[in-house]
């Protein structure tokens, strides 16, 4: 599944921290996730990365916040980032799991229950 986000146009001379929220389960069988976004700039560029979150610490608690068995963690895509052209940006995020020695990958991500994305202005309070 592909989650696609249409940002809204901002302030192309300020800076900004973009983040991924992403809520979890106990039924989450992975100690991390590799996520594959996309951001599609207002004048057709594209820009692809692939990152790895990990969501587990050595022993298998979960890392995040939350009582219960719901954890949530805002992990970090961008830190200072400046959308410098003026415009709507578009932004794509699917997962790149895959099981040990499978070449196929997972198609359903049990215990993830929530996936958000989010832009905060730095300096901004």
């Amino acid at each position: 599944m592909i989650l696609n986000f249409n940002l809204p146009q901002v302030d192309s001379t300020a800076l900004y921290n973009v983040f991924l929220t992403v809520r979890n389960t106990n039924d989450y069988k992975y100690n991390n996730l590799y996520v594959i976004v996309a951001m599609e700039y207002p004048f057709g560029k594209k820009v692809t990365d692939t990152i790895e979150y990990k969501m587990a610490n050595p022993d298998g608690t979960w890392l995040g916040s939350g009582i219960g068995s719901v954890k949530e963690n805002k992990l970090w895509l961008k830190e200072g980032f400046q959308f410098k052209e003026a415009g709507n940006y578009n932004i794509s995020i699917t997962h790149a799991m895959r099981n040990n020695g499978e070449a196929d990958g997972v198609s359903n991500l049990e215990g993830i229950t929530d996936i958000g994305f989010s832009i905060e202005a730095i300096g901004q309070e």
